[in-house]
C-alpha cells in the first residue's frame, strides 16, 4: 500500500513545536478543559515517557491564550474566552541532584528568571517568601490569577533514595516551597505537579490539603498515554503501513502492539493504557522493540530490590492495598510502591471485598525488558554479555545438551561476591527465577517453589525437562522426589523426550554442586 508522510513526536514534550510541526497529535484537550475548570491544585504521578512533560506544556500553551495551536482540537469548541495568565514553570528533570546545594541552585536559578519579570524585595530571604512574593506581584501586575506548572517534583527525592540525609534536607527545602501553593491559594489559578512518584507519611505535600491527586481517579485515566480507540482513530492507517513493513496481517499487528505495548491499567477496572514512547517509536520505526527501555532504567530499583531481600518470584503475582500504591515512604524498604509508580507493575485486578491490589507486569515489553535488566545485578555476567548468554541457554535446551546448560548455569553462580548473597537460598531462588524466567520468552516454562527447593518444568518442540532443584540435599534426593511425587507423569502420553533431572545447590560451594539425570525414551 501506498505509505503516508507522517511526524512521529519522539522527544518532542513542547506542544507548540508539536503542533507548528504537524506531528502526530492525541487530542487530549476534552480533558484539559475539565480539568482545569474543576479545582485548582492537582498533582499526577505516571511512568517516564508517558507523556506528562507534553500535557505541563499543552496546559503552558493553553493559559497562555495561544488559541491558535488548537485549532481543530476538542477544546476550540470548549473554551470561549482564552484569557492570558501568567505562568510560572518549573522542571525538575534538569539535575543530578546529588548534593543539597543541586536542587538549592535549580530553584534560585528559576527564582531569578521569575524575578526578573515581577520584580523582587529585600524581605525575601527564603525560597519561600520569594516565591510567595513572585505570585503575588505577577497577580498584581496582570490582574489575572496565576498558573503554575511543576515537572518532575520528585527528581531529587528519587535521585537521593538510599540516602536518607540528603532526602530529608530536599524533603525540608521541596515542603517548604510547595506550602506556598497552600497559603496563595487565593492567588492562583491552577497549579499542576507531575512526577513518577508520590512520596507520603513524612511527605513535601503534607500541608497541601488543597492538593486533588488524579493519579488513581477514573475520569483522568487517559490524560496521559494512548488508548486502542485512539489508536484506531488516528493511526489507523499506519497500522496497515506496519502490518506491510513486517509481513503480518492486519489483525497480527494488531495483536502484537497490544502484547507489547498495552496492558497498563492505573485504575482497577479501567481500560488500558498504551505506552505512548514505545507505540509512537513503533510507528516511527515501522518494527517492534523495546524502546521504552532502550531510554534507560533507573539503578535505584534494583538496589531497592537487593536492599529489601525482595523474592522475585513474588513480582509476578504481588497484592497490595491502595495506601501503598498511592505513595511512598521513603524510610520504607518496601520496593513495590516504586516499582509500580516507576511503571513496571501495574494493577491486574481488584479484590473489592478487601481493596487489595493484584499487580504484575503490564506487558512483554516491560516484562522482558525488565528481567534482562536484573540479570547482571545478580550474577557475574555483564550486560553486553546476558543476551548472548539466554541465546546459547535456549540453543542448549532444544538441542537436548542439559550438560552445557547447567555447566553454563554454574557460571552464572561462580564468583558472585559474598555481600551479594547473604541469603543463601533466596540468592540461588532469584537467580534461577531471572535465567529461567528469560528462558520462558523463548520455550515453555512453569516455574514452581516452596520452601526450601524449585521444581520447573522446560518444554520444547522436541524436549521436555522435569527438574528439581535441592538446597544442601542430593542430586539423587531430588530425583527421586520427581518420582515421588510424580511430577513427569502428566507428560507420559507425550512422544517427546523427557529428561528428569535432580540438581543439589551446595551451601559450601555456593554453586550447584551436581545434577543427576534419568532420560525416559
Amino acid at each position: 500500500m501506498k505509505e503516508i508522510f507522517r511526524r512521529y513526536p519522539i522527544g518532542i514534550q513542547n506542544f507548540e513545536q508539536l503542533r507548528n510541526m504537524n506531528c502526530v497529535y492525541i487530542d487530549k484537550t476534552a480533558l484539559v478543559y475539565q480539568l482545569v475548570h474543576t479545582d485548582t491544585v492537582y498533582f499526577l504521578s505516571r511512568p517516564r515517557r508517558f507523556g506528562k512533560s507534553l500535557l505541563i506544556s499543552t496546559l503552558e500553551a493553553y493559559f497562555s491564550g495561544k488559541k491558535e495551536l488548537f485549532k481543530n482540537l476538542a477544546i476550540e469548541e470548549l473554551e470561549k474566552e482564552w484569557i492570558k495568565h501568567p505562568i510560572l514553570h518549573i522542571d525538575l528533570n534538569t539535575e543530578k541532584y546529588d548534593t543539597p546545594e543541586s536542587l538549592e541552585n535549580i530553584l534560585n536559578f528559576t527564582l531569578v528568571k521569575w524575578e526578573r519579570l515581577y520584580g523582587t524585595s529585600s524581605s525575601e530571604t527564603t525560597f519561600s517568601l520569594r516565591f510567595r512574593g513572585i505570585i503575588e506581584r505577577a497577580y498584581e501586575q496582570t490582574g489575572q490569577r496565576v498558573v503554575i506548572l511543576i515537572d518532575e517534583y520528585d527528581k531529587p527525592m528519587l535521585q537521593a533514595i538510599g540516602n536518607e540525609e540528603l532526602q530529608q534536607k530536599f524533603r525540608n527545602t521541596m515542603k517548604a516551597f510547595y506550602s506556598v501553593l497552600k497559603t496563595m491559594d487565593g492567588f492562583i489559578k491552577l497549579a499542576f505537579l507531575t512526577g513518577v512518584t508520590k512520596f507520603g507519611k513524612v511527605s513535601v505535600f503534607s500541608d497541601l490539603n488543597n492538593l486533588i491527586d488524579i493519579s488513581m481517579d477514573e475520569q483522568y485515566v487517559e490524560l496521559c498515554g494512548i488508548t486502542e480507540k485512539e489508536i484506531h482513530d488516528n493511526m489507523e492507517e499506519d497500522l496497515h503501513i506496519l502490518a506491510d513493513r513486517q509481513k503480518m496481517t492486519y489483525e497480527k499487528v494488531c495483536s502484537e502492539l497490544k502484547e507489547c505495548y498495552d496492558g497498563y491499567h492505573f485504575v482497577e477496572n479501567s481500560i488500558g493504557i498504551y505506552n505512548p514512547f514505545s507505540l509512537l517509536n513503533t510507528f516511527y520505526k515501522m518494527k517492534f522493540g523495546s524502546y521504552w527501555f532502550e531510554t534507560g532504567t533507573p539503578t535505584y530499583l534494583v538496589e531497592l530490590l537487593k536492599k529489601s531481600n525482595y523474592d522475585l518470584q513474588r513480582i509476578t503475582h504481588e497484592e497490595t492495598d491502595a495506601d501503598v500504591l498511592n505513595s511512598i515512604d521513603s524510610t520504607s524498604r518496601n520496593p513495590i510502591p516504586v516499582i509500580y509508580q516507576s511503571g513496571y507493575l501495574t494493577i491486574k485486578g481488584f479484590d473489592n471485598r478487601f481493596g487489595i491490589y493484584k499487580l504484575g507486569f503490564p506487558n512483554r515489553e516491560v516484562e522482558e525488558g525488565f528481567v534482562k535488566y536484573l540479570l547482571p545485578f545478580y550474577t557475574n555476567i555483564d550486560l553486553i554479555e546476558s543476551p548472548f548468554q539466554i541465546r546459547q541457554f535456549v540453543d542448549e535446551v532444544e538441542q537436548g545438551d542439559y550438560n552445557a546448560f547447567f555447566r553454563r548455569l554454574q557460571s552464572f553462580f561462580a564468583d558472585t561476591p559474598y555481600e551479594l548473597i547473604r541469603n543463601l537460598e533466596l540468592h540461588y531462588q532469584n537467580v534461577l527465577f531471572i535465567v529461567f524466567k528469560l528462558i520462558g520468552f523463548y520455550v515453555k516454562a512453569e516455574y514452581h517453589t516452596s520452601r526450601g527447593r524449585i521444581d520447573l518444568v522446560l518444554q520444547t518442540e522436541r524436549f521436555i525437562y522435569v527438574m528439581e532443584f535441592k538446597l544442601d540435599g542430593t542430586a539423587e534426593e531430588a530425583l527421586q522426589q520427581i518420582n515421588d511425587k510424580h511430577y513427569a507423569q502428566a507428560f507420559a502420553t507425550d512422544k517427546r523426550q523427557i529428561f528428569k533431572i535432580g540438581i543439589n545447590f551446595s551451601n559450601e560451594t555456593r554453586n550447584i554442586e551436581k545434577w543427576i539425570v534419568e532420560d525416559l525414551q
